[in-house]
C-alpha cells in the first residue's frame, strides 16, 4: 500500500507586518514553513501507512529550499520523498501545478491514495487537488473530516465529508485523492530520530526533463492566471460603540443603528 502526500513550502503568514511586500513574500522574501492544513494531510498519510503496513511518499513542487518543508514531514515519519523544482515551473497556476503534481504521481505509479490539505495558504484556490484527480482521471474527495475505513482488497476508501450543511459519508473506488480538514487529526510532533534521520535524508528532485511534459504545459506558458500584483488590504479604522441601557432598549437603539447604516 503505498500513500502519496501532497505538500506545500508556503510564507509563514504569523510574520506578516504591513511594512512588508505581498509579492516578494510570496516569490522569495521571508520565512518559509510547511502549509499548515498540510500538516494535517500529512498525519493521515503517515497514520494509513502505519495501520497498513505501507509507505507513505512526500511529494512537493518548489524551489529547492522547499527541502527544508520536506525534511519537517520526513521526520515526522514519512518514509520518502521527492521535490519537482525546475524554472520552467515557475509562475504556475493551479492548472499548471496539477499538470506537473499529475505528471509526477503518474511517474511514481502503484498507489492507493493521494492526500492533499484543504488548500494553501498563500494562493487559497483550493484547486490544484481536483484538477489533478481530474488529470488522473480517478475520484476526488473534498472536505474529508474521517476515513472511516479502507478497504485496499475491495479498491474502496469511506470518509466523511463536512459539508456546510452537515456531514456527509461516501464510499469511493480507490485510487483517489483526498483534501483533508484539521478535524482529520491533530499533527504528531517530529521525533528525535525521525529529526535525524530527515537530516541524513538525500531528496530526489525531479525537474520537467523527468516528466511527460512539454514547457508550454507548465509556467506562465501553462497558466490561465497570473497575479501580477500582490498587497496587504488596506488597514481600517474602527471604533466602538458601547449602548448601555435595558435589553429592550439597547437592542431597539442597535437596531436603529444598522438600519442607519444600511447593515439591515
Amino acid at each position: 500500500m503505498k500513500v502519496i502526500v501532497l505538500i506545500k513550502q508556503t510564507p509563514d503568514t504569523a510574520q506578516l507586518s504591513p511594512n512588508m511586500d505581498g509579492l516578494a513574500l510570496s516569490a522569495e522574501g521571508g520565512p518559509r514553513i510547511v502549509n499548515p492544513w498540510d500538516e494535517y494531510a500529512l498525519e493521515m498519510g503517515i497514520s494509513l501507512a502505519e495501520d497498513h503496513n505501507g509507505d507513505c511518499v512526500i511529494l512537493s513542487m518548489g524551489r529547492p529550499t522547499a527541502t527544508e518543508a520536506i525534511k519537517t514531514g520526513l521526520a515526522m515519519g514519512a518514509n520518502e520523498a521527492f521535490l519537482l523544482t525546475d524554472p520552467a515551473f515557475e509562475m504556475s497556476d493551479s492548472l499548471a501545478t496539477a499538470r506537473i503534481l499529475a505528471a509526477a504521481i503518474d511517474k511514481m505509479g502503484d498507489y492507493d491514495i493521494v492526500v492533499a490539505g484543504k488548500s494553501a495558504i498563500d494562493g487559497d484556490t483550493a484547486q490544484a487537488a481536483v484538477q489533478a484527480a481530474a488529470l488522473l482521471d480517478i475520484p476526488h474527495l473534498g472536505y474529508v473530516a474521517e476515513v472511516k475505513g479502507v478497504d485496499f482488497a475491495a479498491k474502496t476508501i469511506t470518509v466523511v465529508r463536512a459539508l456546510e450543511g452537515g456531514r456527509e459519508t461516501v464510499t469511493s473506488s480507490l485510487p483517489a485523492i483526498i483534501s483533508v480538514l484539521k478535524e482529520i487529526g491533530e499533527p504528531r510532533y517530529p521525533s528525535f530520530m525521525g529529526i535525524r534521520r530527515a537530516a541524513k535524508a538525500q531528496i530526489p528532485q525531479w525537474s520537467l526533463a523527468d516528466l511527460d511534459l512539454s514547457a508550454d504545459e507548465v509556467g506562465v506558458a501553462g497558466s490561465q492566471v497570473q497575479w501580477p500584483q500582490v498587497s496587504l488590504p488596506p488597514v481600517q479604522s474602527a471604533s466602538l460603540d458601547l449602548i448601555e441601557g435595558d435589553p429592550e432598549e439597547a437592542a431597539r437603539v442597535l437596531a436603529d443603528k444598522l438600519l442607519a447604516e444600511k447593515v439591515i
